[in-house]
Formats: C-alpha cells, sequence, structure tokens
C-alpha cells in the first residue's frame, strides 16, 4: 500500500482529492452552541486565503519558465493560472489549440507566426467563478471541417467550437453519475461520419453522437450504449471507469478501455453493425489500462497507467506483446543516483503518428516516447522541466520532479505538442530532428533457459559528438527492472566520436524464480536528452 500511496499519488485520482481536501476548508461548522462570530470569520478569511495560496503554487505554475533543449520548446500561455489539458495539432499544421480547464478559454497558438493567437470565452463555465476549481478537458479534437471538440468535465457535456464563425455549441450528456454528478467524459473519436464516440471516467458506458441531429444545449442525438462489466463484480461500481476510445475505420468498430484502477483491466471491442461487444480480459499485473490507439491492422495498442509497460492486443487471437518503458530516471527523485523500489513511469495516453510510429507520454517518467512496431525502437525525449511540488523531493533536491504532461497532441509534420498542466505552459517536439545515436542489438530474438546467461551485443551509432550511458529494462516486472534476474553491460558509459560507432555487450541471466514465457528486454542508451532502446524478445523455458 505505501509503494501505491507513493507513486499512485502522483495520478488525477489523487489530484482530485487535492481538489476535495481544498474544498473542505469552506465548509462551514455545523457544530451547535455559542460561537464566537468575529474569530470565526477571520479564521474563515485565513483559510480561505491559504487554501488559495496552496492551490496556486500547486497547481497555477506561477514562478516556472519556459525551458528548453536541443529537441523541446516551451511556451508560457499568456493567462494566469491556465491549467491547459487537452491540445489538438489542426491538419494543416497551422495552429495548435488548447483548453484552459481553470479560466474556460479556447486558445490557439499560430505556428507559422509562431505567437499565441486568439482566445475564446467558452459560454458556461462554472469553475471560472471559484478560485479553486477547475473542469477537466482531457480531449480536444478537430473534425474534418476544422471544427474543434472537446468534453467537458463539470458541465457534463462535449463541446463544439464552430470555426467559420466561431460559435460554441454545447451538447449535454443525458446522465449523470449518482456519485458524482457527472459521467466526465474523458475521450472521443469521429467515425467516417463524422458522427462521435466517447466514454466518460463515471460511467461504464459507451456513448453515441449522432451528428446530423445534435442541438446546441440540449442531450438531443446522444445515446448511450452500456458495455458489459460482469468481470468486475464485486468492485465498487464507482471505481469501475473507462480509460478511452478508438475508432476503426476499416472495421466499423470502436475499442474502449475499461478498469479499476490497480484492480482490473479489461478491453472491449464494439461492432457498430450487430451492435454487440466483444471482450478481451487483461492479464493480473496490466490492471489499469487508459489510453487507446488501433495500428495499420487494426490492432490495439495500449497504454498502462499503474506500470512501466505498454503493449500490442492482436485483434484475431487475444494474445498480447508487452515493451516496458526505459526505467524511471532517478533525477526524478532529485540529488541521488539511485531510483526508489518500485518506480514506474505511468505511460498515460497513446495515439499513431503519420507514418504508423506510436506516440504516448510517460505521466511521471517525465518523458514524450515514439515507438516504431515496424522495427521495435523506442525512442523517448526528456521534458526540460521539473516541478518539486510533484516529485518524492528532498528540500536539497537542485532539480526534482516532473512537469505534468498530460496531453498531447501531433505526431506528423514534424509536430508534436503537448500541455503541462501545472505548469501553465506548452510544449512543442521536434519530430524531425535528428537523433544524436543510434541503437542496433544482436540477436533480436533468443531462448534461454533459467540459471542460463546470454550475450546480447547491443551497437550504439553515433550521429554526433555524443556520452551516453547504457539502459536495460524489461517486461519481467511490472516497473520496467529486471526484478531477481541479473543483467549488467560490458561498459556503463562511453564517448562516441561523431560518425564512430560503439559494441557494447549485455549479459543476462534470468532468476530461477521466473515463469517460463515469452518477455521482452530493452536494450539502449541515454545522455540525459533522449534514450533510444531497442525491443529483444526472449523466450525463457
Amino acid at each position: 500500500m505505501k509503494r501505491r500511496t507513493v507513486y499512485a499519488a502522483i495520478t488525477v485520482i489523487i489530484v482530485f482529492l487535492v481538489f476535495a481536501v481544498y474544498w473542505g476548508l469552506f465548509r462551514p461548522n455545523n457544530n451547535s452552541g455559542p460561537v464566537d462570530t468575529s474569530s470565526n470569520v477571520e479564521l474563515a478569511s485565513r483559510s480561505k486565503a491559504d487554501s488559495i495560496a496552496r492551490f496556486q503554487q500547486l497547481f497555477c505554475g506561477q514562478y516556472t519558465k519556459p525551458n528548453s533543449n536541443e529537441f523541446i520548446v516551451e511556451y508560457t500561455l499568456p493567462g494566469r493560472c491556465e491549467m491547459p489539458l487537452g491540445i489538438a495539432l489542426d491538419g494543416n499544421v497551422t495552429n495548435v489549440w488548447y483548453v484552459s480547464t481553470k479560466n474556460g478559454t479556447l486558445g490557439s497558438y499560430n505556428i507559422k507566426e509562431n505567437k499565441f493567437d486568439k482566445e475564446y470565452t467558452i459560454p458556461e463555465w462554472n469553475a471560472r467563478k471559484s478560485p479553486i476549481d477547475s473542469s477537466q478537458v482531457w480531449d480536444v479534437k478537430i473534425d474534418q471541417r476544422g471544427d474543434v471538440w472537446f468534453t467537458d468535465e463539470k458541465q457534463n457535456a462535449i463541446w463544439r467550437f464552430i470555426n467559420s464563425s466561431h460559435e460554441f455549441e454545447m451538447y449535454t450528456i443525458p446522465e449523470k453519475s449518482k456519485s458524482f454528478g457527472t459521467t466526465y467524459p474523458v475521450a472521443m473519436d469521429f467515425d467516417s461520419m463524422g458522427n462521435v464516440y466517447f466514454v466518460g471516467i463515471r460511467s461504464p458506458s459507451l456513448w453515441f453522437a449522432d451528428k446530423a441531429k445534435l442541438k446546441n444545449g440540449t442531450s438531443e442525438g446522444i445515446s448511450r450504449i452500456p458495455i458489459p462489466t460482469e468481470k468486475f463484480k464485486g468492485m465498487d461500481p464507482d471505481l469501475i471507469s473507462t480509460g478511452s476510445v478508438a475508432y476503426d475505420t476499416k472495421n466499423n468498430s470502436v475499442w474502449v478501455s475499461m478498469l479499476s484502477f490497480q484492480r482490473k483491466g479489461e478491453i472491449f471491442k464494439y461492432n457498430t453493425g450487430d451492435r454487440n461487444f466483444e471482450s478481451f480480459d487483461m492479464p493480473k499485473e496490466l490492471n489499469s489500462p487508459v489510453g487507446i490507439t488501433l495500428d495499420g491492422l487494426g490492432n490495439p495498442w495500449i497504454t498502462d497507467h499503474g506500470t512501466s509497460i505498454f503493449y500490442k492486443l492482436d485483434a484475431s487471437t487475444g494474445s498480447i506483446t508487452k515493451f516496458s518503458t526505459s526505467q524511471v530516471s532517478s533525477r526524478i527523485f532529485g540529488d541521488t543516483n539511485k531510483r526508489p523500489v518500485g518506480a514506474y513511469t505511468l505511460p498515460y495516453w497513446i495515439k499513431v503518428g503519420e507514418n504508423g510510429e506510436l506516440w504516448f507520454n510517460e505521466h511521471v517518467g517525465n518523458k514524450i516516447a515514439r515507438f516504431d512496431p515496424s522495427n521495435l525502437t523506442l525512442v523517448e525525449y526528456w521534458i526540460p522541466s521539473q516541478n518539486k511540488l510533484w516529485g518524492q523531493c528532498s528540500f536539497t533536491s537542485q532539480s526534482c520532479g516532473i512537469a505534468n504532461a498530460l496531453q498531447f497532441s501531433g505526431g506528423h509534420n514534424g509536430q508534436l505538442w503537448f500541455t503541462e498542466w501545472s505548469e501553465n505552459k506548452i510544449g512543442r517536439l521536434n519530430v524531425n530532428k535528428q537523433l544524436p545515436f543510434l541503437v542496433s542489438t544482436t540477436p533480436e530474438e533468443l531462448n534461454l533457459t533459467r540459471g542460463n546467461s546470454a550475450e546480447i551485443k547491443v551497437l550504439v551509432q553515433a550521429t554526433s559528438d555524443v556520452t551516453v550511458n547504457m539502459t536495460a529494462a524489461s517486461t519481467i516486472s511490472s516497473t520496467g527492472d529486471i526484478s531477481n534476474s541479473t543483467g549488467y553491460f560490458s561498459e556503463e558509459s562511453s564517448q562516441i566520436g561523431a560518425g564512430k560507432s560503439k559494441q557494447i555487450s549485455f549479459i543476462f541471466t534470468p532468476s530461477a524464480d521466473v515463469l517460463p514465457g515469452e518477455y521482452t528486454l530493452m536494450l539502449g542508451a541515454d545522455n540525459k536528452v533522449v534514450s533510444y532502446l531497442k525491443a529483444v524478445k526472449i523466450k525463457i523455458l
């Protein structure tokens, strides 16, 4: 329980508990008996001021500055305490759109002119009235007409911004959670006709919005498709959430992730023709599936937001192939060369780029990652901001924590944009910039008996002068480490000149307690700005 408390505290579920604590400071004292009105008023005033100050310190990014490295540039938003979350890059790569979850505005950054463009006030946004509230907008998408769609937690709605007329339309969801007062829409996708499928954190349902029937300010055109939850029997219904949704235009089906956080995960395929669900039960260790996207063959790729694992689900056979991010950087935890036992990166949302590569954000890993399914390579880009308030940090730490990069968009035409929710910033990743080094391995697959050792040759090819540290991860453990197995590089670090290469051996010995089966080793190098890892498939006998 201690491990979950330390590392899951950074997730949005715990963030909302922080909100609840703040709101609790405003509740009146209902105890009977005489009271000193003047002192109570003064105390309430101080409590309110203190809670506002704490909120602003934690969520507003008041003292942060835009940072950059060779691949990423950050931009401070023009408004104070915007708390940006959902973000979308338009198809022409001219504007990137984002929503201020605190102030209720739709803003844009003009990429060609390199400046923030117009900002539009969303007509209804209750969080504007409170100094310590926001309405979470996890998803922003742009349709073929250029209209901007986004989800809205507090108003229990989805919105459309009609770009041609600069008008907003709000479509309310016809049901609410009895416990939470909202279905909490979190993710959406378009079908081939421009209709919207969406899911909500507080609703075990798939929702369909018929674009032709939608009417501003009403629930017309929105219908609920119940998802079968029999396999979650015995679990608190309030803790069963839908994570994300992806529409398969080739097969006219919808994929949905569902989870009871750190307890159970399940993936559903909904056939829009016969209106039936097909269920794929996730193994016990993959109990927090959130992000979901589809590759060119219609196979779902999923990020597990309770581990360091992302994986492919074979749509035909139901088999799972797991991969791991690199292990979480010790920089997250301050001035130390050691990472705490059980630390994970929490891969969050996942999307397909223009060349079939997969992009995802590592919430606690503080990275944006790109995985190429064709050659099984993983490139991770370090985000150049860290906030000590969002990490397990000591007072003496010079740098520590994360930037809270919670959503992203792009992966095409050289652009990927992401939000830094608690930093009041957005960031841009230069996708096309040449990497300083590449990694390959020999062999790429091997069979190995427990207790026996194998040598894997790791070749690092430098495109510029670089100093790298070797890095290894695996799917043996949900955190990405190799558990009780042993693995070491013949050299831990190397300086490599431009155009040169260096071959380093990795010696791996699976422990006796590793269950027979198929695993993945992720082997590569890191220069503190990017890491490059190659997947090696291992069958342990």
